[in-house]
């Protein structure tokens, strides 16, 4: 395998479909949220298509920055940044406007004893952006933790799957979508709601965490034994992508990888890639959390970097010591306790 790092780069480059599609996008493009897991990678993969493009068009960035030496970055590959606490509504107004908004702002983890953080965050917020960018396009990340489990013979549950969340996370994830479905409604704002699980990159994700797991020894849960898995490039594109399919009223699109994967088998080929003997915990069981993504595929083709390419490309990544978020998916959650 050629250097690690160049390859990743390679991985994370603009699909000439990208460039094109972003070439005719008429307007600025807003990422609320941008300091999250995937948010600097979208902003990074919007700017390099902008330029390969040719064309003149700001991406902009907001979140609070907690991660020291981030916004500099951005800033320093011309992305214009702004610090801002989206739920202190005078920061919030006081934002630019944008033709384009990629709203990634929430929480997942540690909803427990902090309910009222996660339903401010995933419900409330959402009422408050769509009422200030209503004559935005905005493409609004939610998850497939809104569907309830499904058996892992049937393909994953479809956008016409009826959700039955689980837990407060999935419930005030709901309610972020209803928010952003009343006010497009309402405003006539044209909008996608961005079902995503689960996004993979080489500093975290699941395809991650069951390699390292294998890697150290450490026992792997089988209770949620399927997963589907996507490289955050490839979702990261569907994303900017989705402003063409924004609808009134809005639209549903899930974004998952094309694969039921067993658990056991990906830990399995980890174990050869590693010489290591994956040790198991629970049994599989019949349902899991899979999302069918069959109508994403129809709009913008299958994922570029497929299943296998990923998984190699992560153990060198390991193998190598390089950089991990320390962000688990905790996708073995059955209960919806986050």
């Amino acid at each position: 395998m050629k250097d690690v790092n160049t390859l990743y780069q390679q991985l994370l480059q603009p699909s000439d479909n990208l460039i094109s599609e972003i070439a005719e996008l008429k307007g600025d493009i807003l990422i609320l949220g941008v300091g999250g897991k995937m948010g600097p990678a979208l902003a990074k993969l919007a700017k390099q298509a902008i330029d390969l493009a040719g064309i003149q068009k700001k991406v902009i960035g907001v979140a609070r920055f907690s991660e020291v030496g981030l916004q500099d970055e951005l800033n320093s590959l011309g992305i214009e940044t702004y610090q801002a606490d989206l739920l202190e509504d005078d920061e919030l107004q006081t934002l630019p406007d944008a033709e384009n908004v990629l709203y990634l702002a929430g929480t997942k983890f540690g909803t427990s004893g902090k309910e009222s953080f996660t339903w401010a965050m995933n419900s409330y917020l959402p009422g408050r952006v769509a009422q200030k960018y209503k004559n935005s396009r905005i493409v609004v990340f939610s998850t497939g933790n809104v569907y309830h489990l499904t058996n892992i013979l049937l393909g994953g549950a479809d956008e016409k799957q009826l959700p039955q969340p689980v837990g407060e996370y999935a419930q005030s994830c709901l309610g972020r979508e209803r928010l952003f479905q009343y006010y497009s409604s309402k405003y006539n704002t044209p909008i996608l709601i961005y079902r995503l699980n689960y996004a993979n990159d080489v500093t975290y994700g699941v395809l991650l965490e069951i390699a390292r797991s294998v890697k150290e020894g450490r026992p792997i849960d089988l209770s949620m034994g399927h997963v589907n898995v996507i490289w955050q490039g490839d979702a990261n594109e569907m994303a900017i992508r989705s402003f063409r399919h924004c609808a009134v009223p809005s639209k549903i699109l899930n974004i998952a990888g094309p694969e039921t994967i067993s658990v056991r088998w990906m830990a399995g080929e980890f174990g050869k890639m590693f010489g290591q003997s994956p040790i198991y915990i629970n049994e599989e069981q019949p349902t899991a959390l899979l999302s069918n993504a069959a109508e994403a595929y129809r709009l913008f083709g299958y994922p570029r970097v497929p299943l296998k390419q990923m998984m190699e490309l992560l153990v060198e990544w390991i193998n190598q010591g390089n950089k991990i978020l320390n962000k688990p998916t905790h996708f073995q959650e059955r209960k919806g306790q986050f």
